[in-house]
This record gives structure tokens, C-alpha cells and sequence, in this order.
């Protein structure tokens, strides 16, 4: 019981504003990204990947944190908010900007995992370069208030390759049939 409450009190709190620090310091780290990243679109990737979360948080109706959202969203009462669902909509809106330098990524996490509560999310890098250099982009992990990091600085997940992954279920499911 004090766990659900733990984790249903998790990510309940209001978001305080984007400050003109947080977007000054991720549209830095797309810029160091390569000196070929262009500046209005890192800061245009930026302003996105900062605001476009806390749209969805609204838009998804999260009011707990993610695992009681998941929880309402797998129960029905909830359209939407599962961590696919963030790193979907995340990857769509950034993609809509065409960025010329910058490129998209999909990865899933603890996809190796027993239970298979995988996680799932969008990087960012410069364009041509593999996700491993790239900037881990998770609006979920907090309700809406963007974790970004590389992939070695993001301890809590180890990422791979979201084809990779899903070529391996799909390899596990015809072998076994399930």
C-alpha cells in the first residue's frame, strides 16, 4: 500500500515554467552535438522538446505519476500517457519541423527485462549519426518535464535500438508462437 501511494504521489506536483536557462542550456548541448548542427534548429529542437511535453501532459489528462497514469490509460480512463505514447508524439512533432542537420532516433529500455516493462523514448542527434551519440529526449519519466541526457549519462535506462528490439520480439514470437 505505501508503495502505490509512493508512486501515485510521484510527478503530481504543478511543472514551474521553462526558463530561459533550461532552453539556453539544451540548445548548447544539440549545438556540441557537431559544428555542423545549425543554431535555429537547435534552438527551434530545443523550445520543442522542452514546451511540446508539457502540451502533452495536458492533453493526456496526467494528474498521478507515470505508473498511475499508465494504470488509467491501460484501464481505459486515460486516452493516452503510456511512455510509447510521449516518445510517439515527441518523435511526430519534432519530425514536422524537417530538420536539415539534426536527426530523430527511437530506443526502448529494459526490453531484456522478465516482466518486459520496457520503456520507450526519442533521441536526438546531428544529422548521420548513430543513437549512441545522441540526446536522450524522455517527456514521460516526469509527467511532462523533459529528462534529457546523453545515453551514458541516463543511469536509470540502458537503451537499444527501438528496430533492434522489436526485430528480436519478432524473431522470439515466431520461434515460439507466443
Amino acid at each position: 500500500m505505501l508503495l502505490v501511494l509512493a508512486l501515485g504521489a510521484c510527478g503530481t506536483h504543478e511543472l514551474s515554467p521553462v526558463s530561459q536557462n533550461d532552453f539556453a542550456k539544451l540548445e548548447a548541448r544539440l549545438l556540441s552535438l557537431g559544428p555542423d548542427v545549425d543554431p535555429s534548429e537547435a534552438a527551434r529542437a530545443a523550445r520543442i522538446s522542452l514546451t511540446y511535453p508539457r502540451q502533452l501532459r495536458v492533453e493526456y489528462g496526467v494528474t498521478d505519476g507515470p505508473l498511475i497514469h499508465n494504470t488509467k490509460v491501460n484501464a481505459g480512463t486515460r486516452p493516452r500517457g503510456l511512455c510509447w505514447h510521449w516518445a510517439e508524439d515527441l518523435e511526430n512533432r519534432l519530425a514536422s519541423e524537417q530538420f536539415q542537420t539534426l536527426d530523430l532516433h527511437r530506443a526502448i529500455a529494459n526490453s531484456d527485462v522478465a516482466l518486459r516493462i520496457d520503456h520507450s523514448t526519442v533521441l536526438i542527434s546531428r544529422k548521420g549519426a548513430t543513437m549512441q551519440d545522441a540526446i536522450v529526449l524522455d517527456g514521460w519519466r516526469y509527467g511532462g518535464e523533459l529528462y534529457w541526457g546523453s545515453l551514458a549519462e541516463d543511469a536509470k535506462y540502458r537503451w537499444l535500438p527501438q528496430t533492434e528490439v522489436l526485430k528480436k520480439r519478432a524473431e522470439e514470437q515466431a520461434r515460439t508462437g507466443w
